[in-house]
């Protein structure tokens, strides 16, 4: 699942600095006004972390997982290679808790 940013979000930019992909706005590029993530730069930190960097920073819990966008783990993996192509990522049998959300039971949102 790619990751939104609810209307609870206080604008505190705490988040933007954190995502490896820069998915994250201030909400300008859409006229929004709250912070926003960009569904095709998000990798939910497939082969950066072991949990998502904006729910980990966020103080008031606003990045969920958007229900409406269903993506695998391989899926993200490969957008974060095509994102990054100057960088080595591991195998997605090589993933672990430290590198995938997806293999860390103990991540923020691990039950959403």
């Amino acid at each position: 699942m790619a990751t939104i940013i609810t209307e609870e979000c206080i604008n505190c930019g705490v988040c933007e600095p954190e995502c490896p992909n820069g998915a994250i706005d201030d909400g300008t590029k859409t006229d929004a006004d709250i912070y926003v993530i960009d569904p095709e730069l998000c990798t939910e930190c497939v082969g950066f972390h072991g949990e998502e960097a904006c729910q980990e920073v966020c103080p008031v819990d606003c990045c969920i997982p958007d229900e409406d966008i269903q993506e695998t783990e391989e899926d993200l993996l490969e957008r974060a290679k095509k994102l990054h192509p100057d960088q080595t990522f591991p195998g997605l049998d090589e993933l672990t808790n430290e590198t995938s959300p997806f293999r860390n039971p103990d991540r923020k949102n691990a039950n959403l």
